[in-house]
């Protein structure tokens, strides 16, 4: 039942996104969780996420901020991004054990995306927090 309210959660944040969709620039489509990123400077973004572990035993939902390195770096190639930032949000255990439980979650991440066309592209991104260690890949879309 557990399993359920997650994928339930999943899908109620996928529809009310297509409300807000204008402020958006990246989709970001994981293995274990979805963000949309939102530009608040030219190498900054935040975005709203859920994520999960491999068992789904934790759901987080909450916010990722992204500082992109590639003015630093001297990365011209508009097909690359490398970004590290911070993320924090609610860990609610959704699990069998009777000893963990639901707790606020902060932690950090650093990651690279590589796009092969205009619009798709797909990325690796290694975050940790106090709840929780995942790496994650995926694709992603510009909007």
């Amino acid at each position: 039942m557990k399993k359920f309210k997650f994928l339930f959660a999943f899908a109620l944040i996928l529809s009310v996104s297509s409300v807000f969709g204008q402020a958006r620039k990246e989709l970001n489509f994981g293995l274990i969780g979805v963000n949309y990123e939102i530009p608040v400077h030219k190498d900054v973004t935040i975005a709203p996420a859920v994520a999960t572990n491999f068992d789904l035993d934790w759901m987080t939902l909450g916010v990722k901020a992204n500082y992109y390195f590639d003015h630093i770096f001297g990365i011209t190639d508009e097909d690359w991004d490398v970004y590290g930032g911070a993320n924090a949000g609610y860990a609610i255990y959704m699990g069998d054990n009777d000893h963990d439980t639901s707790e606020f979650d902060i932690g950090l991440q650093v990651g690279g995306r590589w796009f092969w066309n205009e619009k798709w592209g797909v990325f690796a991104e290694i975050a940790g927090g106090t709840v929780n260690f995942i790496p994650s890949v995926g694709v992603t879309m510009k909007l």
